[in-house]
């Protein structure tokens, strides 16, 4: 269970964090109005706070090391569904080589 909710906050983080840099990006590049990099903003405030609840026995670096590969993993994902790029097969082998440290670093038993 422990995995699981560990799992979520990854997910809720990630995406907390593109779906801010994305409306930062909508402000900026595409001269959406600044409501949008408001929006981003208090998302990526969000996205700060949300790692702060992994488990109390990983350490910093650790989650930040592991998030690191859900990032990779969840920006591809946004880049197929939301700016309808399809992920080719390097981006595949990418995010699942990413997904493998994350599993690593975050989950694998230690003594």
């Amino acid at each position: 269970m422990e995995i699981i909710k560990s799992i979520f906050y990854f997910i809720l983080a990630g995406l907390f964090e593109i779906g801010g840099g994305y409306f930062i990006w909508l402000w900026l590049r595409d001269g959406k109005s600044i409501l949008y990099g408001l929006i981003g903003a208090v998302s990526l405030i969000i996205y700060g706070i949300v790692p702060t609840f992994q488990p109390s026995n990983a350490s910093f670096g650790r989650v930040y090391a592991a998030y690191g590969g859900i990032f990779i993993f969840l920006s591809i994902l946004w880049g197929w569904k939301i700016d309808n790029v399809v992920p080719d097969k390097f981006d595949l082998i990418g995010g699942t080589i990413a997904l493998i440290g994350v599993l690593i670093i975050m989950y694998f038993p230690r003594s």
